[in-house]
């Protein structure tokens, strides 16, 4: 008997390089393929079942096999909040989704994401997250020391990173949204990298040491790429991040300290993988995401 042509979503705003390489690692496995974006996805509620036409490119009544979330796109509070309810609907339904809103909702916010990795008793810098300014500022004094970094609770690809060193003055709230995310500074001066592990299904697949023009060290802004062994401390320490925060995949950043030791910054919980590509010669990273995709839909249709 055949085995059934699995249905797979795949939830990204625009048919760029990541969603290209998804397709086709889709249908070499003889599976279809739907893309479209959160955004033209839709609830009718009424006589028939809620999940009659969430879904556009679907028949009615049609749900996919599993859906892969490539991108969330930014909007208002309200257009947010209504995508991640599709995706909570979709599990709902009984849908895999990769990642889960949940995950995405724990990454997405740096300071939940701190907060689990401390309580999984992983190693991550010393944090303050409030609203606040007199308590920012006496963390600051009290631990975070001379050199402290502050980024948008809600941010990517090191946009809007700034160093601040004692006796500089915090931006007003309004320059943070109302929220201060602080970290201790962790890294050495003229020796500007850090390590991107890639974690699919619990595994590292594909790791890379990132050399920054700065202390910036995000391939966005300009970093150079270096592969290095996925397994081993590096890998170990990424796999327990993202297990963490429940993500099924997900790019895992890690530092070394002046001590040797490894600690885990951020996880990006819709990580980009055009970079860690370009030197990861021996594995297909969008075939890897694919087949665990294909995996948890297997896994469902035996439930």
């Amino acid at each position: 008997m055949r085995p059934p042509i699995r249905r797979l979503l795949v939830l990204a705003d625009d048919p760029e390089w990541h969603t290209r390489r998804l397709v086709a690692a889709a249908r070499e496995r003889g599976a279809e393929t739907i893309v479209c974006a959160l955004a033209d996805c839709r609830f009718t509620i009424g006589p028939d079942d809620v999940s009659a036409n969430m879904i556009p490119g679907l028949p009615p009544g049609v749900l996919p096999d599993a859906a892969f979330v490539r991108t969330v796109a930014a909007g208002s509070f309200e257009q947010v909040t209504f995508r991640l309810a599709i995706l909570h609907a979709l599990e709902a339904c009984g849908v895999p989704v990769v990642n889960p809103p949940r995950a995405i909702e724990r990454c997405v916010d740096k300071g939940m994401t701190s907060f689990l990795l401390h309580r999984a008793g992983l190693p991550t810098p010393p944090t303050c997250v409030t609203e606040s300014a007199e308590t920012a500022d006496r963390w600051r004094n009290e631990v975070g020391g001379d050199d402290v970094v502050l980024k948008p609770l809600f941010g990517s690809q090191g946009r809007g990173l700034r160093r601040l060193r004692r006796g500089d003055l915090l931006p007003p709230p309004s320059e943070v949204a109302g929220v201060y995310y602080l970290q201790r500074f962790v890294g050495r001066e003229a020796a500007w990298h850090d390590i991107r592990v890639f974690v699919v299904g619990g595994r590292p697949v594909a790791a890379m040491r990132r050399h920054g023009r700065s202390w910036i060290t995000n391939v966005a802004r300009g970093g150079r790429c270096e592969a290095v062994p996925a397994a081993g401390r590096f890998g170990d320490l990424a796999v327990a991040a993202a297990a963490a925060v429940g993500a099924g995949y997900a790019g895992i950043d890690l530092i070394e300290d002046a001590a040797g030791g490894v600690q885990v910054l951020e996880i990006n919980s819709m990580p980009a993988w055009k970079g860690l590509q370009s030197v990861t010669a021996d594995t297909d990273i969008a075939a890897v995401l694919i087949d665990h995709l294909l995996a948890r839909a297997e896994a469902a249709s035996c439930r």
